[in-house]
């Protein structure tokens, strides 16, 4: 399965013929995504699922539509296993930002968690999962975001990174996160569930 995010509205593209939510079905191979597009920037649908019998085939068939743009971040741990956040454009967010040419992905994590937070001592624990939404500029896009589970024990006072939109950096307890995700993004929470798991896993 993959999940692609317009607004915080999810296309979900699944081999499954089960059904897990109230999202109407279309068929891959039939879909015009410009009208499937339309339909979640526009309308009052919440989500659509499209059916596939042949999922990563169309999945790189999906992804034909659009120019992409690779990011990178982190979910980052501290010692009290608080998570940092940061807030940008008036929501919460996780540190993230663009892959610079030739940079890997794990560079690219760790370069864009330092500058937009002021941390340092970064560690990589382990690759976490890979986000996707679509956005306007310029004509549409396909962000791609690699996220990574990271560790630091650096202690000194965080600097948000004014210039990029980030007011505050703050690590947050449990407690914290459940009510900062009242004014989150759907894939932040995704990259929260998929920690969970591995942790609880």
């Amino acid at each position: 399965m993959y999940k692609v995010f317009i607004n915080d509205k999810p296309i979900i593209i699944t081999s499954s013929t089960k059904k897990e939510n109230n999202f109407p079905v279309y068929v891959f191979k039939h879909t015009v995504f410009d009208e499937i597009i339309h339909k979640l920037k526009n309308d009052d649908i919440e989500g659509v699922n499209l059916y596939s019998i042949d999922l990563e085939n169309d999945w790189g068939l999906f992804l034909k539509n659009f120019d992409i743009v690779k990011a990178a971040g982190g979910l980052v741990i501290n010692q009290k296993k608080e998570v940092l956040f940061i807030y940008r454009n008036n929501i919460w967010d996780l540190p993230k930002g663009h892959i610079e040419k030739n940079e890997s992905t794990e560079n690219a994590a760790v370069r864009e968690v330092e500058e937009e937070c002021g941390i340092e001592k970064l560690s990589i624990i382990q690759k976490l999962i890979t986000t996707y939404h679509i956005y306007f500029l310029n004509g549409i896009k396909l962000k791609e975001t690699h996220w990574f589970l990271m560790h630091t024990n650096d202690s000194k006072k965080l600097t948000p990174q004014l210039e990029e939109g980030i007011t505050e950096v703050v690590f947050k307890n449990k407690n914290d996160i459940e009510i900062a995700f009242k004014n989150t993004y759907a894939n932040i929470k995704m990259v929260y569930e998929k920690y969970v798991q591995k942790v609880t896993s």
